[in-house]
């Protein structure tokens, strides 16, 4: 049986690629990076392990002993933990691999992490390999349909975070009546949801794409429950995400509570 390691974060991504690669017959290792990873994920693989994300060595060493030599990372690891002084107390590898950055952008972070994983052995494969069905193909996913003003901002929304994705900053904004009210950057896709819906007072549009160069092996931008209740909090009425390019998970449920609140999800090219 191959082995496949799972580097996770936080959401219900890492269960839904777990439970899938046990569908087919791999045998999943997982590693905790930060507090907070779905306690489902312990019962859904073959081994699960907590280790700081900025315990690099302590990761390499758990999963070669598991016999690992493939590893995806899915899962909300913000950069923030970076500056919080939280959850982080870094091991001589991860400091050196810090201190040999050139910046802290989000590829530059992931490049270098990808590249000291590959150093011992341990390839870091496409997100998207065990989880294609979750990317949702072109069309409206709700009973509600775009109006015409949500159709012009989804575009417009699209334009902008393609171009903050192309800055390699974030991969979601937030606009009204084609005018920025937010774009992503350290805080994450929920925070920027609130702070942009708070400026909008209500009827914002929120579009999440995938960077013009997208790295399938790690960052695949992702929406789940948590982006419509953050959506909901703030009166935000319309989500576009790209299709082909970008995760949906828990559709079902997503879609239920987004008709529960009267807001629309559309899925475009």
């Amino acid at each position: 049986m191959e082995k496949i390691g799972l580097l996770a974060g936080v959401g219900r991504l890492p269960v839904e690629c777990a439970m899938a690669a046990k569908a087919m017959g791999y045998e999943v290792y997982a590693v905790g990076l930060i507090p907070g990873v779905d306690e489902e994920l312990k019962s859904c693989t073959a081994g699960y392990k907590d280790i700081s994300i900025a315990q690099l060595q302590a990761i390499i060493d758990y999963l070669k002993e598991n016999g690992v030599t493939k590893v995806t990372m899915l899962g909300k690891v913000t950069k923030e933990i970076l500056y919080s002084g939280q959850h982080v107390q870094p091991d001589l590898r991860m400091l050196s691999l810090i201190f040999t950055l050139p910046d802290r952008k989000d590829d530059t972070l992931m490049l270098s992490f990808v590249a000291e994983l590959a150093k011992d052995g341990l390839e870091a494969l496409d997100q998207t390999a065990l989880i294609k069905p979750l990317m949702p193909a072109k069309g409206v996913l709700t009973k509600r349909q775009p109006t015409e003003d949500e159709l012009k901002d989804m575009k417009f929304g699209m334009e902008m975070a393609r171009e903050i994705g192309r800055l390699d900053v974030g991969q979601t904004a937030v606009v009204k009546q084609l005018g920025v009210m937010a774009l992503e950057a350290i805080e994450g896709t929920d925070a920027c949801i609130r702070r942009g819906g708070e400026l909008a007072r209500g009827g914002a549009v929120v579009a999440k794409v995938a960077k013009p160069k997208q790295d399938l092996r790690f960052d695949v931008p992702a929406v789940g429950m948590t982006t419509i209740e953050s959506m909901i909090a703030v009166g935000a009425k319309a989500l576009v995400i790209e299709a082909g390019r970008t995760l949906l998970v828990d559709k079902d449920r997503v879609i239920e509570l987004a008709d529960a609140n009267d807001i629309t999800i559309a899925v475009m090219e």
